[in-house]
């Protein structure tokens, strides 16, 4: 196995190793220590089907649960993030976000396998949000030591969120609902259940704002927060390929989408790793 950081702010390839077989404790701890080091793992070349991608993720963790999204037909833990060739649906996933962080326990993961990958176009980008807290000058860090961040996916999944009634023609089974406004609390700045390395967790978008502060206030800095996590010096810029797999820490990163392939379908086949259990 070898692993090659991708010389940006966080990510790394992975070759030499055949995720179509089942992987040895050995491999399986080799990975798990690049992931927690790099924070997106991409693993090129892979046949993969269904079977593999769901064993893959279980290496990891237990599957987490995915509120939002249908399955694809036959199983239980896969969805489909697909966009059609002559789609005109705004993109499914552009804002920075961290998967789920509404949830009381978090994703710890997400895994994606590409199936169908444009000749153009279509990058992922990640924010690695423990550069971002390490580079933050320290009056600004003074603002949001401390902070408990009310999250909430009602802005998205919400009937009248950015994927709800009004938003027709999409591929994707995205099934918005009530349950949506539901709230839930997490430190802004928190330790890593792995590493312990403190980082910034989530953004504005699933958080709505913080514990014990007026709208009016916090709206700005999470503004100012926004913006500074996502600065180009913090971002990984990955590039797809057919029959890759790419695992990213919902701990550690922030992800985004890219467009720029309008008229091309595109299918990838996604897992989410739960919480991890020490």
């Amino acid at each position: 196995m070898k692993v090659t950081p991708s010389g940006q702010a966080c990510g790394a390839e992975v070759t030499g190793i055949d995720l179509t077989q089942p992987l040895s404790a050995d491999d399986i701890g080799q990975i798990r220590s690049a992931w927690l080091q790099h924070h997106v793992l991409s693993f090129p070349d892979q046949a993969m089907n269904d079977d593999d991608l769901e064993r893959f993720t279980q290496y990891f963790g237990a599957f987490g649960l995915d509120p939002f999204f249908d399955p694809i037909e036959g199983r239980q833990h896969i969805a489909a993030i697909r966009r059609d060739a002559d789609e005109k649906s705004p993109l499914f996933a552009e804002n920075w976000h961290s998967d789920w962080s509404f949830q009381a326990r978090p994703p710890a993961g997400t895994c994606l396998l590409g199936i169908t990958i444009p000749p153009v176009g279509g990058d992922t980008l990640f924010a690695n949000q423990h550069a971002a807290l390490d580079a933050m000058p320290p009056e600004m860090r003074e603002k949001y030591e401390g902070l408990v961040a009310i999250h909430s996916a009602q802005m998205a999944y919400a009937p009248d969120g950015a994927y709800g009634e009004k938003d027709e023609g999409r591929s994707m089974a995205i099934r918005p609902d009530e349950s949506a406004r539901e709230t839930q609390t997490h430190p802004l700045i928190r330790e890593h259940p792995e590493t312990g390395r403190p980082g910034l967790f989530s953004c504005l978008g699933y958080i709505i704002g913080f514990e014990g502060m007026a709208q009016e206030e916090a709206l700005p800095l999470l503004q100012q927060l926004y913006a500074w996590q996502s600065r180009d010096e913090f971002v990984y810029r990955h590039q797809w390929q057919p029959n890759m797999l790419v695992m990213w820490d919902n701990r550690s990163v922030l992800h985004c989408a890219t467009g720029g392939y309008d008229g091309h379908d595109r299918l990838l086949h996604r897992t989410t790793i739960a919480a991890y259990q020490a």
